[in-house]
């Protein structure tokens, strides 16, 4: 794969983020199909999920495309404008949410990867929380999955390595609740995410 990736930034409030709802809601279904999220996705849920970030006009989407093709797409917006959910494991922390800036998805197809996109999704939006100049970090989550889950598949190794790299400490202090369908459940269950964060 020889093709040269372009990178678009695009926020909240560009009438352009609306051609690639679909591609961003599609890439969520087939990647985090995989394991550690497993999971079973609808277009119905994504396209309330992305209603957040296009309601926002400070979120940010880093779209990677070949060609005219998304392959992939990080979003990030202030933590404020998030749901309850997401904000509620900082107040109890004593943290303004009002100071963080929020991380959500990257995901980036595998025949795409360990090719410096990602680290560019993070710079984007670090650079970009800069910007905006009124927040103390900037923080990300992810799903915790025991060591001994069935579904882990042979030498699965996680994403801890890559996020200590770029200096996303692991904060077990705040962890957030959500629910989601795994492929093997019959109805949704409740999963833990654990932030991680760093400092601007």
């Amino acid at each position: 794969m020889n093709s040269a990736i372009t990178i678009r930034v695009l926020t909240g409030n560009d009438p352009a983020l609306r051609e690639v709802v679909s591609d961003l809601a599609r890439l969520r279904i087939e990647i985090f199909r995989d394991f550690p999220y497993l999971y079973d996705g609808t277009l119905a849920y994504e396209e309330r999920y992305i209603s957040t970030y296009l309601e926002c006009a400070e979120s940010l989407f880093v779209i990677a495309l070949d060609g005219e093709r998304v392959v992939g797409v990080a979003t990030a917006l202030p933590l404020g404008e998030e749901t309850d959910e997401f904000k509620q494991p900082f107040i109890e922390a004593g943290i303004d949410p009002e100071k963080v800036f929020y991380c959500g998805e990257s995901v980036l197809l595998e025949a795409y990867r360990g090719r410096g996109i990602y680290r560019r999704f993070l710079a984007e939006r670090e650079a970009y929380a800069r910007r905006l100049g009124r927040f103390d970090r900037i923080s990300m989550c992810a799903v915790v999955r025991p060591e001994d889950h069935p579904r882990r598949p042979p030498g699965y190794v996680s994403l801890d390595a890559v996020w200590d790299h770029f200096g996303y400490q692991p904060r077990p202090d705040l962890v957030a609740s959500f629910a989601w369908k795994d492929l093997d459940e019959d109805q949704s269950s409740t999963k833990q995410m654990v932030f991680r964060e760093k400092m601007l």
